[in-house]
């Protein structure tokens, strides 16, 4: 696949490129939410759980959701990746959108709901998974206080504005902190700090998403020797770390190297690379694929 295509009521479209009622809930008011899942060798990665979160996420907004046609789009999408050898143009990131659909003007949603349910995928480049970041952290606080600061929902603007700032002091990613002074999350992934065989990592509370990539970290701390918990630590507890690293779908688990002014040596360290290991073999897995194509 060369490049975009899109899944859109049960067929796919080559590009991006199809009609939206511009009443449509999602565009006018971010009332929706997205999933982003990478596929390789035709395969998603944790499909359950990406649908799961994204079922019970939309259940929460009082969204109707069809875990089977969210199956249906995924697959059929990934599904474009399965005949290409091997290569990069097997590696696709697929993002799931469903809004609650469209409605009159007004912030109360309608009492019957019509959602959209669309879904995109596009060539993920392999060199972003595994890959260090910096990260810069940002003065916009993460709301806790909000039930949406633990969805994935359609209202990233925050996020987007964080990521400016980012690039324009040279860094690759935003740090969150919420409105307490806690550490939250990056721009685009959860958060993990390594302090001896402690693996901490902020909890949901915290303004944090249940990310896909975080369950799979925890799950697999035991058997890399490590102690995991989630545990609220301020911005100075978290630079006191060891190692420092972001987990989400497509990067899978990034080292970081800078918190701002403040180094980690989070490439070199042993347990990290022994967590990237395990992460890659479970990624592996789970598409069916060798562990050199993760």
């Amino acid at each position: 696949m060369g490049g975009a295509m899109l899944w859109r009521d049960g067929a796919l479209v080559p590009g991006t490129q199809a009609p939206l009622d511009h009443t449509d809930r999602g565009l006018t008011l971010g009332d929706g939410l997205f999933d982003t899942a990478l596929a390789l060798g035709g395969r998603v990665a944790f499909e359950d759980a990406h649908i799961a979160r994204l079922v019970a996420a939309a259940d929460t907004l009082e969204i109707p959701a069809e875990p089977e046609r969210i199956r249906a789009a995924m697959r059929a999408l990934a599904g474009q990746g399965s005949e290409k050898g091997g290569g990069e143009a097997d590696r696709l990131a697929i993002r799931t959108t469903l809004t609650r659909g469209s409605g009159p003007r007004g912030l109360k949603p309608p009492d019957d709901p019509h959602p959209t349910l669309f879904a995109t995928a596009a060539p993920s480049a392999r060199g972003a998974a595994f890959a260090p970041l910096r990260l810069w952290p940002t003065g916009i606080a993460r709301n806790d206080t909000s039930p949406a600061a633990r969805l994935k929902t359609l209202g990233y603007l925050d996020a987007v504005l964080a990521a400016r700032e980012a690039a324009a002091s040279g860094f690759d990613e935003s740090l969150f902190c919420n409105t307490r002074g806690r550490v939250a999350c990056a721009g685009t992934g959860n958060l993990f700090a390594l302090f001896g065989d402690r693996l901490v990592t902020p909890p949901l509370a915290d303004g944090v998403l249940a990310g896909i990539v975080r369950a799979e970290v925890l799950g697999l701390a035991g058997a890399c020797g490590l102690r995991a918990e989630e545990g609220s630590l301020s911005l100075p507890e978290f630079l006191g770390a060891e190692a420092v690293f972001v987990t989400n779908s497509l990067r899978l688990l990034a080292p970081v190297t800078a918190i701002g002014g403040t180094a980690f040596a989070s490439t070199e360290h042993p347990t990290v690379a022994r967590l990237a290991a395990a992460l890659r073999g479970v990624a592996a897995r789970a598409c069916g694929v060798a562990e050199e194509r993760v």
